[in-house]
């Protein structure tokens, strides 16, 4: 079945890139000259998606303002001749047919997801987290539709990561199928010890799921952080059905990371079509400083 809708998550508070998102939502922090969720809503566009919902918190309605139209910038923009800056902003509230969600209260992504059970209705959807930019020619979201069409089971993106860091995402029980696809069939959301850990395969980013994870989400207790988790949900379709894992191609920036933002802004640069050459010969001067 085709992947139609997809839900992204931005409810959070980004905490841990304050004092920048006391009041400016993280999404919308910039890598370049593009806010981080437009990254994300362009990737799902180019993965087939048609319907975006998007989970948002108080105090985040400039995401709603940055999809949606803006006449006086549009004519300003017209009347000064700027064709393609007017095409850009313009294409923006075209990318997609956005619908917006409010998550009341904090209560972790599994509860931001079920918070779009009624936007999604009886049909697989995927998951974009907010906090995650991944880029490449191959769109992620893409590597997880496909195979979940291929294979008709929920589909998770994952990478290894040192078992010193697994403790702060998630561990998978993998076997592999072929080549970067694997079959999970057990997962622990933050496992308090790296001997609690399956392997050092975490989810990073993305999911695609079948609409009975919202029957799982319903009746699903807290977990870590006193959170309802999402990961603990997979884990029983995990335990039940299995899941496909895909070790995914591209490269992932962790949007709610001092560092990762200053990752994407600096790489994503060195390919920029109007500042690519300047900016590269500016870090070779830099680094001779260094």
């Amino acid at each position: 079945m085709k992947i139609r809708k997809a839900i992204i998550p931005a409810a959070g508070l980004g905490t841990r890139v304050l004092p920048a998102t006391k009041s400016m939502p993280k999404e919308m922090l910039p890598i370049v000259d593009k806010p981080a969720i437009q990254y994300i809503v362009e990737e799902a566009v180019a993965s087939g998606i048609e319907e975006i919902c998007i989970i948002l918190s108080r105090g985040k309605e400039v995401v709603v303002d940055h999809f949606d139209k803006s006449p006086e910038l549009e004519n300003k923009l017209k009347e000064s001749g700027k064709d393609d800056l007017y095409n850009e902003v313009v294409n923006i509230s075209k990318l997609a047919n956005i619908t917006y969600v409010r998550q009341a209260e904090p209560k972790g992504l599994g509860h931001a997801v079920l918070c779009a059970k009624s936007f999604i209705g009886n049909e697989p959807f995927a998951v974009l987290y907010g906090d995650d930019v991944i880029l490449g020619d191959y769109p992620c979201c893409k590597q997880l539709t496909e195979q979940y069409e291929k294979h008709g089971l929920g589909c998770v993106c994952m990478k290894e990561v040192p078992f010193e860091q697994v403790t702060r995402y998630s561990s998978l029980k993998v076997d592999n199928i072929e080549n970067n696809i694997y079959k999970v069939t057990d997962m622990v959301e933050k496992p308090a010890t790296k001997e609690q850990a399956f392997s050092n395969f975490s989810i990073l980013g993305r999911c695609v799921l079948p609409p009975e994870i919202f029957d799982i989400l319903e009746n699903l207790p807290t977990g870590a952080g006193g959170e309802y988790q999402l990961t603990d949900a997979m884990k029983i379709l995990a335990r039940e059905k299995g899941m496909i894992g895909v070790d995914f191609i591209g490269t992932r920036y962790d949007m709610g990371n001092k560092l990762g933002i200053l990752q994407a802004s600096i790489e994503t640069a060195l390919k920029h079509k109007e500042i690519a050459d300047d900016f590269r010969k500016y870090l070779k001067e830099l680094c001779k400083t260094l």
